[in-house]
């Protein structure tokens, strides 16, 4: 049941309790002490609202930055990604495979305001030998999330 239940709320986290115990054909009570126990073991960590910024009339610039890192004896890369997501403007932190080791997300006001944490902040860290940042344009699909309406083909059909 608890697959069931992290399926509906991932998709969607404000789902009606009692509408979702209908669903599972459970009593409501039985699907809060399960979502109460999931956050106590921390397999859920938060819930999250996605926001199309540019709609909201809002300036963010959101990128993604690729880091090599020099790892840590003993703790691998474990230490380096805690020192990396303990700053403020850094919205995650992943361990990935290919050239680079992680993947740092973070957001910021202006192109400046992003490119000065890399230089000043990211790259200053010891452990730190090369970043590379990917600024994101725009935002087709985010969390499963469709962001653009779909184009229409405005092309004139001949016959």
């Amino acid at each position: 049941m608890r697959e069931k239940i992290l399926t509906f709320i991932e998709k969607n986290s404000r789902i009606d309790l009692n509408e979702l115990a209908i669903v599972l054909g459970v009593d409501v009570s039985t699907v809060v002490n399960e979502l109460e126990a999931m956050e106590k073991e921390h397999i859920i960590c938060g819930y999250h609202t996605l926001i199309d910024w540019d709609k909201a009339g809002i300036e963010k610039v959101s990128a993604l930055i690729e880091v090599r890192v020099t790892p840590q004896r003993g703790m691998g890369f474990d230490k380096v990604a805690e020192r990396i997501y303990n700053y403020p403007e850094v919205n995650s932190v992943y361990l990935i495979s290919g050239g680079f080791d992680l993947m740092v997300t973070l957001e910021g006001k202006t192109l400046r305001e992003v490119s000065k944490f890399v230089s000043e902040k990211l790259s200053a860290l010891d452990t730190v030998l090369s970043t590379k940042t990917n600024f994101i344009l725009k935002k087709y699909k985010d969390h499963g999330t469709v962001m653009t309406a779909p184009t229409k083909d405005e092309r004139i059909m001949m016959f």
